[in-house]
């Protein structure tokens, strides 16, 4: 069912935990605009709309569509391939679909954060530590099962503060497991130095097999920190890409 366009603000504003006057705050309307447009007596002019997308973290193009014809053809193939499944595969979609929404939400929510940091520190102040641009792989790490890295770009460019601590941190990429709790959890974002060799007892990210892994470096194998998780057996295949300094 296609919602109307009064359906996809109330929608979207409870997912960010919204009240009615909350947005209208946040978007500088009047609390009674945002009952009318979301029981469809009107509508927003386009730069309300625009401001509406923005903390409501939807696109125009989703917010007007009011049917399936108003899609793109690229959406309109996306949707015919999904109707096309059997409900294991529809089942996986939608695994994936929420594992993403939550990786781009945690990115979203990292970048507010660091920009409200910003924001509220005068930019004479000297205690505001510089930030520095490096990449976020799309990629996980896993820690678990395993998971291939570096097959593709990175996802996004993401800042991190530039002090002493993070000065020898390359590139950021998630968890995907629990091997490594209550250390490293899943979804948590790693911040990782690129090198080929790090002490037996720290953490690093490790190829075994084509296959990437956040673990403990053992004598001859990597260690989850979880004692219910097993494991991972070094081999020839094996080696480092980087040592574990700190997550977001």
């Amino acid at each position: 069912m296609i919602l109307t366009f009064g359906e996809k603000i109330k929608e979207a504003r409870k997912q960010k935990n919204l009240t009615q006057k909350q947005l209208a705050d946040l978007i500088g309307a009047a609390h009674n605009s945002i009952s009318d447009w979301e029981n469809n007596k009107n509508k927003p002019d386009p730069d309300t709309i625009e401001l509406l997308c923005g903390v409501l973290k939807i696109t125009p193009n989703y917010l007007l569509a009011s049917s399936e014809d108003d899609f793109s053809p690229k959406e309109k193939t996306i949707i015919k391939k999904y109707r096309s499944l059997d409900s294991h595969g529809q089942e996986t979609v939608t695994y994936i679909l929420d594992r993403e929404t939550e990786r781009v939400k945690t990115l979203w929510e990292q970048t507010e954060y660091i920009d409200n940091l910003k924001k509220s520190v005068p930019k004479d102040n000297p205690n505001i530590p510089q930030m520095r641009l490096i990449n976020y792989y799309y990629r996980l790490a896993s820690a678990g099962t395993g998971q291939i890295i570096f097959d593709m770009p990175p996802t996004k460019r993401i800042e991190i503060p530039d002090i002493q601590k993070y000065e020898k941190v390359d590139y950021a990429i998630g968890v995907n497991g629990n091997s490594m709790e209550p250390v490293y959890c899943d979804g948590d974002m790693l911040l990782v130095e690129m090198t080929e060799y790090i002490d037996i007892g720290e953490i690093g990210i490790f190829s075994v097999d084509n296959e990437c892994y956040v673990k403990k470096l053992g004598e001859n194998e990597l260690i989850s920190l979880n004692p219910n998780c097993k494991n991972i057996p070094l081999n020839e295949t094996a080696h480092c890409m980087g040592k574990v300094i700190d997550k977001l």
